[in-house]
Parts: C-alpha cells; structure tokens; sequence
C-alpha cells in the first residue's frame, strides 16, 4: 500500500512537470498577456518555477507540505485568470476553459489533502522522521 501513495504523488505532480516547460516560452507569456494577465512576462516563467518546486518536492516527499501549498499558490491565479470560462461568448471555448478550469479545482483539491496530511511512506520527510525516532 505504501507504492500506491507514491504513485498517487508521482501521477498528481506530473502534469504540473510536464506542462511547466511551456511557463518559459514567449508564446505562453503572450497568451497570458492576451488573457489579462498583468505583468505576464514575469509571472509565467515565475509560476513555471513554482510549478516545477512544489511538483518535485511532492514526488520526492520532501517538504511536501510545503510543495502543495506552491501548487496551490499556482493553481487558484491560473485557474481564475486564465480558465475564466464565465467570460467567455463562444459556447465550445466556454465548455473548453470550464473543463480547464474544473481540472485546475480538482487538483487545488489533491494540492490541499497533500498540504494537511504530508507525503506519507517512501518519501524523505518520512524518512527523517524515521531517522530522529
């Protein structure tokens, strides 16, 4: 049982890797830019940083607590800023950004549980914790 929370860190901290890459493109700064985001040439690679943090501290069990709360602090501005599907006229973009943005709130979920109950087994806070027994 304990493979399985570490599968569930890996998987829930993937996407978050994979797509962090894309934080550092100019094309991504520009859309955020289109979509009203204020200083997107900053926060994009910035958030990007964050992504990539708080992803790697929640595999690696290490200060994962903290790495959900840098998830979560990535999640609710991108979420609202970039997902805002209440804004937007054209009904299959609408269902588009809502399905964005319902993905984004079920991960901020994950995010949280991570945040209140840690890494669990097979991850280095847990091993520390072991060591100072």
């Amino acid at each position: 049982m304990k493979v399985i929370l570490l599968i569930g860190r890996i998987l829930f901290s993937l996407i978050f890797l994979m797509t962090a890459v894309n934080h550092f493109s100019p094309a991504t700064a520009a859309y955020a830019e289109s979509q009203h985001v204020p200083g997107a040439a900053f926060l994009v690679p910035f958030s990007g940083i964050i992504a990539i943090l708080g992803a790697l501290s929640i595999i690696l069990g290490y200060r994962a607590r903290a790495g959900a709360w840098l998830i979560a602090i990535f999640l609710i501005p991108v979420s609202f800023m970039m997902h805002n599907f209440w804004a937007v006229a054209d009904p299959m973009t609408r269902q588009f950004q809502m399905a964005m943005f319902m993905k984004n709130l079920s991960m901020l979920g994950g995010a949280l549980l991570i945040a209140y109950f840690g890494s669990g087994p097979l991850s280095i806070d847990s091993r520390k914790t072991r060591l100072t027994d």
